[in-house]
This record gives structure tokens, sequence and C-alpha cells, in this order.
């Protein structure tokens, strides 16, 4: 599957369809929930507020997912790239880099200027720094899976 293949859309959560909405719903719980056996709640009131990535197919399946958060939001002084996704079943074409390269793209044109703090899966360091990000900080637990901050 190829770039061609795919639809690249950006909308804020007043402009999210229902389907949208619930196909971003879906693949967070099935990834963060189910499949990493994490219990927390997804629904943290920043939806509102942040920019959604999507990336989806010609036959409308969700592949990947981010959101922008604007600064404040999470990190005061920093904007925020969170919740980033990719289909377990497709993750073999590599929509998780590609959706983290959108993410950046949007992110460095919504917010000039603005640098960029994620909270990253430590078991993700290597990917998020062939990104431009660099850890900060000791490790921690968030919903018992081990973070590191990382700033670009």
């Amino acid at each position: 599957m190829e770039d061609k293949d795919v639809s690249y859309r950006m909308k804020i959560f007043d402009d999210l369809t229902p389907l949208e909405l619930y196909q971003i719903l879906q693949l967070r719980s099935l990834v963060f929930v189910v499949e990493q056996n994490c219990v927390y709640l997804d629904a943290d009131d920043k939806d509102q507020r942040s920019y959604h990535l999507m990336i989806s197919d010609q036959n409308g399946i969700l592949l990947a997912y981010a959101r922008l958060l604007p600064e404040g939001l999470s990190y005061n002084g920093y904007a925020s790239i969170g919740r980033v996704v990719s289909h377990p079943e497709y993750r073999r074409f590599g929509w998780g880099r590609k959706i983290m390269e959108y993410a950046l793209r949007e992110c460095e044109r919504l917010y000039p200027g603005i640098p960029i703090k994620i909270s990253a899966q430590s078991y993700l360091l290597q990917f998020y720094q062939s990104m431009g990000f660099q850890p900060i900080g000791a490790e921690y637990m968030e919903d018992n899976i081990p973070h590191t901050a990382m700033i670009r």
C-alpha cells in the first residue's frame, strides 16, 4: 500500500464526523487498552482542543492516527503530539512513521517556533529519536507502562 492509495486528513474535534470519531476511539482502545492490556481513561478532555490527524485507506480503514495539542494543554511552553497509534494489521507498512512525519509537519506549521514535548512509551525511544526527539529526565510509569519525556 502506497501514499497514493491513502488519504491524509487533519480536523478539529468539532469537524470530526461521528464515524471518524468512532474509528479514532476504536483504534485507540484496540491498541492502548486491549493490546497493551492497560486500563485507563482515554477520554481525557484534551480531544476537544486538539487537532486530529488520520491516515485512511481507500476502504475507509483508519491506518494511523495522532493528535496535536497546542502549547499549554499538556505542557507549559510546549506543543505536543499524543495518542500516536497505527492499526495492528497494517504496521508492516510504516504508517506509524508516516503519521509522525505528518504530525511534525503540521505541528511546525500550526505552532511555529514552539518546541514539542511528548510522553513516549520507553520501548519506542529509538523510533522517536529517529524523528529528532531527545529524552529528558528519568523514566517514569504512566498507566503501568514505562514512559520517557522527550523534546524536539
